[in-house]
């Protein structure tokens, strides 16, 4: 046997989502508390930056005289477009006046620079529970653990975020989704099928309010086109747009896995939550999408995660050239190590694809598809 990264496509299984704050705040729900989705978990405050503006240059005074034009005292609020500074020169006549550019608290005035500092106020971060469940665990200040039961689909690559929605089925596994796959029925929707995304069909399901898209496969040109710029090495998921997209088997035109297909389409019209953060270097992160159920009853042996392992008749998923998005059933694990093209010798693992072939690739090429 042979521990190897897995990748989850379960109908329904125990699920755990850990909802934490980007900064020590308060936790606004306690152990055992039943949430929804949409329930805001935990919340703090993150300090914004400082406005400084040469006010002196401005209204054209010397830098002493800005204490006697400001009309606001260090520490008043003002708010955006609010007269802050009056000056007045022959008796009168002439008068200069200054609109605050921003909203915030007056911190810092200077008569030697002649420049002011505003803080702008402070930007309330809310963390919501993302998923409907029960709070298992409050981690102090910063967040919690939130248990649920459900579907739990994860993909090869997403982009953007976390988004909230109704699955609705808009294309066969093997299909190459188009314009003519999207219509206004798709508004708020997270749309499921198909083996190739085509620019035109993710451009109109943006422009209809589609929430997200789960798709077998799609041209790195049109990612790089839709994106507006190449995806880098970091993890994703904070890219400004206006859905999430979840791949599920890779580059190119792939058909969506039977299981996975199955498993979203058997589950349409029912509420997902999706989140197209992705990271392959250390500490993976795979995009998902999770289907809650409405009925959460969790048994005791569900309570602790299986361990992988590979043996015969385990289905595995190929990620390297050149079967890399190819599924099939391990038919035999040689002892011993085998010699590869690098010349390197490596495990290597025997696998029956879904047409039939046997190939023979390096255990590491491979990750096991938990079902």
């Amino acid at each position: 046997m042979a521990y190897t990264p897995g990748l989850k496509i379960l109908r329904s299984t125990v699920i755990y989502k850990e909802r934490t704050l980007p900064v020590p705040g308060r936790v606004l729900v306690k152990e055992n508390d039943r949430v929804s989705a949409e329930t805001i978990v935990a919340e703090t405050e993150i300090q914004s930056g400082v406005e400084m503006i040469p006010l002196a240059y401005h209204l054209g005074i010397e830098p002493e005289d800005i204490y006697r034009v400001l009309l606001k005292k260090v520490g008043e609020t003002v708010k955006e477009g609010e007269l802050i500074a009056l000056s007045t020169k022959f008796f009168g006549l002439i008068k200069s006046k200054y609109y605050s550019p921003v909203s915030g608290t007056l911190e810092y005035v200077s008569d030697f620079s002649g420049v002011i500092g505003i803080r702008k106020p402070p930007t309330i971060v809310r963390k919501i529970a993302y998923v409907p469940g029960e709070v298992v665990k409050v981690i102090g200040n910063i967040g919690v653990v939130i248990r649920t039961r459900g579907a739990f689909v994860q993909g090869i690559l997403g982009v953007s975020g976390e988004r909230i929605g109704e699955l609705k089925t808009v294309g066969k596994p093997n299909e190459v989704l188009s314009s003519h796959n999207v219509d206004e029925s798709c508004a708020g929707k997270i749309l499921v099928g198909g083996a190739l995304a085509t620019l035109d069909f993710l451009k109109k399901a943006a422009d209809v309010g589609a929430k997200g898209v789960v798709v077998g496969g799609i041209n790195a040109k049109d990612l790089v086109s839709f994106l507006g710029y190449v995806i880098g090495v970091a993890i994703t998921g904070s890219e400004d747009l206006p859905l999430t997209l979840i791949i599920t088997e890779g580059f190119g035109k792939m058909n969506m896995a039977p299981h996975t297909f199955d498993i979203l389409s058997s589950l349409e019209g029912k509420t997902a939550s999706i989140n197209g953060a992705t990271q392959i270097r250390a500490g993976v992160i795979r995009p998902e999408v999770i289907v809650p159920e409405e009925e959460q009853k969790i048994t005791e042996e569900e309570e602790f995660e299986k361990d992988l392992t590979m043996n015969i008749g385990t289905m595995v998923r190929i990620i390297r050239a050149p079967y890399f998005g190819q599924i099939g059933k391990v038919v035999r694990l040689p002892v011993e190590l085998q010699k590869i093209e690098t010349e390197s010798f490596v495990r290597v693992v025997e696998i029956e694809l879904s047409d039939g072939r046997r190939v023979i690739v390096p255990r590491a090429n491979v990750e096991i598809i938990e079902v």
